[in-house]
């Protein structure tokens, strides 16, 4: 284990994780901590916090990616950064083990309090080819990579003949029926929409859309009524929504999908585009720590947001959001405890750092979490969505205005905050962006082909293409 770099001394306040829980907790605390002769630390391996509900409109085009995500330098300036990964935790010895994202060795950091706020990973099973041939919905990247990658095949499809390779290109599918997924396929149809219009060799019957979730309905947030409302409108926009459907292979582009419960054979086809947003899990960091944590892997918190084991709550130790498992006092949690959310999570977030700085400088007392649920909102595209609003169910324009209203407020930081209703602003004037932008697997190409010696450059530039272009050449390979 190396020697620890030249970090500060004094009193720490070690914040596990830039997501919405740390960004606030130290944000909040940040200021008030050094006052007091502390310092809060945060380490995450990105420097950023991603407003993971913008996802969808990032891959829809509606919101520039940058936007989307809150840089830890710009707002954390009293915060000491540390960019990467809590690999393990000694409570007993107040010691965490950071891994450096720039390669360097490993080395101990020392605190005094804790907060466990490394958020959730997407949750998988192993299905055959999904790890090859899928996508998430879970990070800024995904995103990006999800709105060029569906401009790219439809541009391809568009100079291909019609057949089997075209087919595959022209075919996005989704899995998931939550939230994120039906934002995310939603977003996605409506780019392919307006992408479309723009290219006079397709039309839109030529693309083909797929929603695969496994179980009876989708959106268990809104109301059942509200969820086949859903499903209407996504089946008039032409989306092929697949209930009680299950993927079950996934090998080399080819889907093979299964009917559930009983798990007979529902469809097959080939697809160059899968996102999966099948749900989340807790990120398994906390398995390498000597805190208590529960079945689902989640640590085990009370509603003080104080870790808690069989013997009660741990000194110095707490944690929030989507790795903890937090009591619902409202009673309306799966489970009794509270749902992996960002309402959840930047509520949680706010009490925290209050219940630090009371616990540990007698400032204020400390407090349970306890919320009332505000509903649920959901966009579907330009003028389209869903919600259920404290009981009152809305749909279409209301709704989508009421999506962007809530997430524009809840966007972090008003300077990001400026930037999204900016590019909101930008589209009602000029529409949806529907720029491809290429080459950002693969960004020294150009370079490199004009550098290499004419003799070589034929043959040096189809090693130089990653992503897509591998793609292409197994779809053409069939």
């Amino acid at each position: 284990m190396a020697q620890t770099p030249s970090f500060s001394d004094r009193p720490r306040i070690l914040v596990v994780g830039g997501g919405y829980v740390g960004l606030y907790v130290a944000h909040k605390l940040q200021k008030k901590v050094k006052a007091h002769g502390g310092i809060v630390t945060l380490v995450d391996p990105l420097p950023y916090m991603t407003y993971q509900p913008f996802l969808p409109e990032v891959a829809g085009g509606n919101i520039e990616a940058r936007h989307a995500v809150v840089s830890h330098r710009m707002h954390l300036t009293d915060t000491e950064l540390i960019t990467g990964k809590v690999t393990g935790v000694n409570h007993s010895s107040r010691t965490a083990t950071v891994d450096p994202a720039d390669g360097s060795e490993p080395f101990e950091l020392p605190y005094r309090d804790i907060v466990i706020a490394a958020g959730a990973i997407t949750r998988t099973f192993p299905i055959e080819g999904l790890a090859e041939e899928g996508i998430g919905m879970k990070t800024i990247e995904e995103a990006v990579a999800v709105r060029n990658g569906l401009l790219e095949r439809i541009e391809t499809g568009s100079m291909m003949q019609p057949g089997p390779e075209r087919d595959r290109a022209l075919t996005f599918v989704v899995v998931g029926g939550g939230f994120a997924g039906i934002e995310a396929l939603a977003e996605m149809e409506d780019l392919a929409r307006a992408a479309v219009k723009k290219n006079p060799r397709l039309e839109r019957s030529d693309i083909r859309f797929v929603l695969v979730e496994a179980m009876g309905r989708i959106m268990p947030e809104v109301t059942e009524e509200q969820a086949k409302w859903v499903v209407e409108h996504l089946r008039a926009r032409g989306v092929q929504v697949k209930l009680n459907t299950s993927l079950a292979s996934a090998k080399g582009g080819r889907l093979k999908l299964i009917n559930m419960p009983d798990k007979s054979p529902a469809d097959e086809f080939e697809t160059d585009t899968l996102v999966w947003t099948a749900g989340v899990q807790a990120n398994p960091v906390v398995r390498n720590t000597d805190f208590p944590i529960d079945e689902r892997g989640r640590v085990r918190a009370n509603p003080e947001l104080r870790i808690t084991g069989d013997d009660g709550p741990l000194d110095g130790a707490w944690a929030a959001g989507d790795v903890s498992a937090v009591p619902d006092l409202s009673g309306g949690g799966v489970g009794g405890f509270c749902v992996p959310n960002a309402q959840h999570a930047v509520r949680q977030a706010k009490l925290l750092a209050d219940n630090i700085y009371a616990e540990r400088y007698g400032v204020g007392r400390v407090r349970e979490y306890k919320h009332k649920n505000l509903g649920a909102v959901a966009g579907f595209g330009q003028y389209k969505g869903v919600a259920n609003i404290m009981g009152f169910g809305m749909r279409g324009l209301p709704a989508w205005l009421a999506h962007r209203g809530y997430h524009g407020m809840a966007m972090p930081m008003f300077e990001r905050k400026f930037r999204v209703v900016g590019n909101w602003v930008l589209g009602f004037v000029f529409g949806r962006d529907t720029t491809q932008l290429m080459d950002l697997q693969s960004p020294r190409r150009a370079f490199r082909e004009a550098a290499a010696p004419p003799a070589k450059k034929q043959e040096a530039a189809p090693s130089l293409d990653k992503g897509r272009s591998e793609d292409t050449e197994k779809a053409k390979a069939k």
